[in-house]
């Protein structure tokens, strides 16, 4: 028990200092925030209004499918087993990349022109770790520097947040313990008893976000068809001193009697229910003060009959002040969230001119392939969002919003709801099959509620979002120059479908998710295929191209290769099928520069250079494509990109299947 509450850190110096890490002197010298326009990516989302945006053009349409490897770092010895699903996004500032990999979840610095290690840090939390609710290298870290000394701030998988010197990988003696504050500390389970260090359920793999002098961050919990208790881990968000470890604030996420929102609880049922968690990442304006938390569902993420109410602050952007926590204004974009709509998505801020007033605004992704735009200083919305009367259900003990709110600008991105239309149409036969398929299910518009799985129908409800569609953890990015958002989106058919609970050993809610055929989990979709081609007809995959000034879409080009799986199907063999764009269950993010959008495809495909993946340009005027490069696996991490030795390169992760994590990283070949 002392080691797991004690663990020892493993840090492995490689070079010193004066071959290439960047010593303090070298901030000292009229110091000033790192930005991309400098040739850096300091944040994870390229800066803490996570627009991915890179101003860098040496690499553009007419030298891209020119690039070459210039270096890889394999992260198999980054922990005691191989991982298969690195998502990270490094950072880079100095001259010195910085990412997590792993499954210990290390974190190295290397040489950015070389991909030589630098040092490696690592903590062992033994059977804290190995209880984690959110495992592997998670999705980055945090970079902060005053001028004078540089920190790298990460979370582990135990849930503490470590401070490093970015110099050596050592922790920094000053802040919290030893390096090290403890963010168990001050969560609670649902009953309000502080929550066990090693075995309570919370953890996160977003990075932590730095504005200012703060570091900031979110929490979350395990992702199970069927939670143990309602009465779980209560969200919340943290605050601390970037310099001491000092506890700034805490913010509640499910809120306490007299604070704002606890009266959407209907019969006090804060008290008994939680999660509620910020899982994805957390956008800031260190301008303005202000700091935008994306918030997830409350528990259970389908039936709600222990939580009636609106559920506040549950699937929510909220807006606190910077310093003190203080909840500034938010909108509910799910009134008693019962389709796992969480927003996974950071918010992204831009700055637009709407109808010839400059707005600065909080753009806000999501499930169900809206953007709800907002101005981000008094969170009212830029284009009316209005209320409108949604289907009502019948599960016994359900609680059910009349209404929910829907975006008149822009228009959803992607489609939404179910419907025959919606199915697989390559010929008249495969179309009939699939009505027959889904003839036991239930169809019908967006927020469409779950309901009670029955053998001879209905076996779910069929909707197109949640966990198979719309724009989920990677999100979006945007072109501050010309105030287009570039946003992922996926469709892909998702079921809502619930059965009581089998006993007190699975859960002590009601229901928990599951069909009558297969029991607990996320059986509604296991059959449903039509001889082994998706349900839903393509486009499968796709990227839109938003003008945030007029909110309207511009372009939506189809991201990805036919998936083999259709593109080789006997039964489309004398088909010419388009390009269908892929089905990927979680997408990735692009990179945005000054010519170009960049994403990489999330599966395999046969290609003229084997079995792999490839690495996608698109015009950022038109959605056309551009160019083209082989990766031996799908991209898992979103891309970035940076100068150094005066050349561009772009760095992104790959992982999937039997391909263990790695970074590589491209760059032109020095000829051109």
């Amino acid at each position: 028990m002392i080691a797991a509450m004690q663990p020892a850190a493993l840090i492995i110096p490689i070079l010193a200092l004066g071959l290439g890490l960047p010593a303090a002197a070298a901030f000292a010298q009229e110091w000033r925030p790192l930005t991309t326009a400098e040739g850096e990516w300091p944040s994870y989302g390229g800066d803490t209004g996570h627009t991915r945006y890179s101003p860098l053009d040496q690499i553009d349409a007419s030298n891209f499918g020119e690039l070459e490897i210039a270096w890889r770092f394999k992260t198999d010895n980054l922990g005691p087993a191989p991982e298969f699903k690195l998502e990270g996004t490094p950072l880079m500032a100095g001259g010195v990349l910085y990412a997590t990999g792993g499954t210990r979840r290390a974190v190295v610095a290397l040489d950015a022109a070389s991909g030589e290690l630098l040092w490696m840090h690592s903590e062992r939390e033994g059977e804290r770790a190995a209880r984690a609710p959110r495992l592997l290298s998670g999705r980055g870290l945090a970079y902060w520097t005053d001028g004078t000394e540089a920190r790298i701030l990460y979370v582990t998988l135990g849930f503490r947040l470590v401070a490093l010197d970015a110099a050596t990988g050592a922790r920094v003696a000053g802040f919290g313990d030893g390096g090290i504050v403890d963010l168990k500390a001050a969560a609670v389970v649902g009953d309000g008893r502080p929550i066990d260090l090693v075995s309570g359920e919370i953890g996160l793999h977003a990075t932590p976000t730095v504005a200012r002098d703060v570091v900031i961050v979110g929490g979350t919990f395990a992702d199970a068809p069927a939670p143990r208790t309602h009465n779980n881990t209560k969200g919340l968000v943290q605050a601390f001193d970037i310099r001491t470890g000092r506890r700034l604030w805490v913010f509640n996420t499910v809120p306490r009697p007299g604070e704002f929102g606890a009266d959407t609880w209907l019969n006090d049922s804060w008290g008994t229910n939680g999660n509620n968690g910020v899982w994805t990442q957390i956008s800031a304006d260190a301008d303005l003060g202000i700091v935008y938390l994306p918030v997830e569902t409350p528990s259970g993420d389908y039936y709600g009959g222990h939580r009636p109410g609106d559920n506040l602050f549950g699937e929510s952007l909220v807006a606190v002040d910077l310093l003190t926590g203080e909840r500034l204004w938010h909108f509910q974009l799910v009134h008693h969230p019962l389709w796992g709509f969480d927003m996974a998505s950071p918010p992204i801020l831009a700055d637009i001119t709407v109808d010839g007033r400059p707005i600065k605004a909080v753009a806000q992704p999501g499930k169900q392939a809206f953007l709800y735009v907002f101005d981000r200083v008094t969170g009212e919305p830029v284009w009316p969002i209005e209320e409108r009367p949604v289907p009502q259900g019948d599960v016994p003990g359900e609680w059910y919003s009349p209404t929910q709110p829907f975006p008149t600008r822009p228009p959803a991105y992607d489609r939404q709801g179910s419907s025959i239309d919606d199915l697989i149409d390559f010929t008249p036969e495969l179309r009939a099959e699939a009505v027959e398929l889904v003839s036991r299910y239930r169809l019908g518009p967006l927020f469409t509620p779950p309901v009670v799985s029955r053998e001879d129908g209905p076996i779910a409800t069929l909707g197109l979002g949640a966990g198979s569609g719309g724009t989920n953890w990677p999100g979006g990015g945007y072109d501050p120059e010309t105030h287009i958002l570039y946003v992922p989106s996926r469709t892909g058919f998702y079921s809502w479908e619930l059965i009581p609970t089998p006993g007190p050993d699975v859960s002590d809610m009601r229901y928990v998710k599951g069909t009558t055929q297969h029991g607990v989990g996320h059986g509604g979709l296991r059959d449903l295929n039509v001889r082994g081609l998706p349900l839903v007809k393509p486009p499968y995959g796709r990227l839109s191209a938003i003008d945030l000034d007029r909110g309207d879409i511009l372009w939506q080009t189809p991201h990805g290769d036919t998936p083999d799986r259709v593109r080789y199907h006997p039964a489309l063999r004398d088909l010419e099928i388009p390009r269908t764009g892929e089905r990927c269950i979680h997408l990735i993010g692009p990179l945005v520069t000054r010519t170009l959008v960049v994403m990489g495809e999330c599966g395999y495909h046969r290609t003229e250079a084997g079995r792999g993946a490839m690495l996608r340009a698109y015009d950022k005027a038109t959605g056309r494509e551009v160019g083209a490069v082989f990766m031996p696996a799908p991209q898992s991490g979103s891309p970035m990109t940076y100068l150094a030795g005066g050349r561009q390169y772009i760095v992104l992760a790959v992982s999937g299947r039997t391909y263990s994590g790695e970074y590589l990283a491209f760059r032109l070949p020095s000829s051109i």
